[in-house]
């Protein structure tokens, strides 16, 4: 006997909350197959494609194109087929973006009675721990003239090294004003919980509240009478809420270097020459910030205000500014001390698509420990760059033009680079940032300085 399951919108990863329907890839009609992408979703990280845990036949459908949904609300529903031996409808559990689809993990379900009056898919019940429990369809469900009770299991999320707040954790801080980013979880390998959030607003509570000051004047603003206006949501809101939080708690600063690129457009001209896999320039100037984040790990770092710390990382994951039809976003180039300037290349390259496509995995747009730049793509010299928060600086690199040079000692006409670096004063100071950025001018003019770290 054929039962109707929903399938709802699965909690994304990296505390996202929302996500906008983009573009529905089934119809209601259409015979699904378990893991078959189903919907196409913006978050405020990337466009992903959900893949539904059921197969059978979409028997509805739940918001249009456009509409944006919060975790845990009704994306669809499917009937299924026959149960298996175990008693467990077909699926393979797994509907988190980027953990795949292997064996489903074990799941709790339950049945009630039908209550008149209440639709099925309702909220799901709320465990102690604030962690979701498995939410259960109520009352018959009728597919094709049969009658089957709908039991609704919601997969429960693959183990992971990171955890993943619930849904219902980060709904009571929002609708409580609470960050979640200022909270240390007591939960397993720091798991931010229900009773944490609950603790955290009672002591929020009991705080003295200063008087409010007397009300100023009423003052009237002009209000525009034409104009339009574009809702901040998506990667264009992330990407307003990063920049604002960077420029509120980072106290940064730049200071900016012009370098010879001569003799770096000539070392790239002849590797390619050689033969084989062609280098890009950001490669070579990734290889570079790499090398120079060697000899000046300060800024490969992050601050720890809680703790007064500033914690240097070991690792070097390079961000670079992609910009899309979408926005803005900053791709990771995981472990890029690690990488040649080939792999490089090509890693750039793949993320590059991935990004004008809207491909990107959330884990492709986060965990970055420096930034590089070029914006000299868009025929501009310099520019200030603001810190990708909670990064602790970031490498401009401006357009590369023909202009008059001194070279030893005559004038001359010269590929000339502006670069600049912004960086947390926090880590460091100016003698430490402008001793970095004088190395990588010294490696654009001069590639053989490179050879001294290979």
């Amino acid at each position: 006997m054929a039962q109707v399951l929903e399938f709802k919108l699965p909690d994304l990863g990296e505390g996202l909350t929302e996500a906008e329907i983009v573009r529905w890839l089934v119809q209601v009609g259409d015979v699904v197959a378990v893991d078959q992408p189903v919907v196409e979703v913006e978050t405020a990280k990337a466009m992903v494609e959900v893949p539904c845990p059921y197969g059978g036949v979409v028997t509805a459908r739940f918001g249009e194109e456009g509409t944006e949904l919060p975790v845990g609300a009704p994306l669809l529903t499917v009937a299924v087929g026959p149960q298996s031996s175990a008693g467990e409808p077909e699926g393979s559990g797994n509907v988190l973006v980027g953990y795949g689809t292997g064996a489903p993990p074990a799941r709790r379900r339950r049945v009630r009675p039908t209550v008149p009056g209440r639709p099925a898919g309702g909220p799901a019940d709320d465990g102690a721990d604030g962690r979701v429990a498995p939410a259960v369809g109520r009352g018959p469900q009728r597919h094709n003239g049969t009658v089957a009770t709908a039991v609704v299991a919601e997969p429960v999320r693959p183990e992971g090294p990171v955890p993943v707040i619930s849904p219902l954790v980060r709904r009571l801080a929002r609708e409580n004003g609470l960050d979640l980013r200022e909270l240390t979880g007591s939960g397993p390998d720091g798991l931010i919980l229900r009773a944490d959030v609950e603790y955290a607003l009672r002591a929020a509570a009991q705080r003295p509240v200063a008087p409010a000051p007397a009300p100023a004047a009423p003052v009237t603003a002009p209000v525009a009478s034409g104009g339009t206006r574009i809702p901040l949501k998506g990667i264009r809101g992330a990407v307003a809420d990063k920049l604002s939080r960077s420029r509120h708690e980072i106290p940064d600063a730049t200071c900016w270097v012009d370098a010879d690129a001569t003799e770096l457009m000539r070392a790239r001209a002849a590797m390619n020459a050689a033969g084989g896999a062609k280098i890009s320039l950001i490669a070579l100037l990734a290889r570079i910030c790499t090398a120079a984040l060697a000899r000046f790990p300060e800024l490969n770092s992050t601050v720890d205000m809680a703790a007064r710390e500033v914690v240097q990382l070991d690792e070097v994951h390079l961000g670079f500014a992609a910009q899309t039809e979408r926005g803005l976003v900053v791709p990771v180039v995981r472990d890029a001390h690690a990488r040649d300037a080939e792999a490089l290349t090509a890693e750039f390259a793949r993320l590059t698509e991935a990004a004008r496509t809207g491909g990107l995995t959330p884990g492709e747009l986060t965990g970055g420990t420096f930034t590089l730049n070029n914006y000299g793509v868009f025929g501009v010299d310099g520019s200030t760059p603001i810190i990708n928060h909670p990064e602790a600086a970031m490498l401009g690199v401006g357009r590369i033009v023909p202009k008059p040079w001194v070279h030893e000692g005559e004038l001359a006409v010269r590929q000339v680079v502006q670069l600049s670096l912004t960086f947390d004063h926090r880590v460091c100071d100016g003698g430490t940032a402008g001793g970095f950025l004088r190395y990588v001018a010294d490696c654009v003019e001069q590639p053989a300085v490179l050879l001294r770290t290979l």
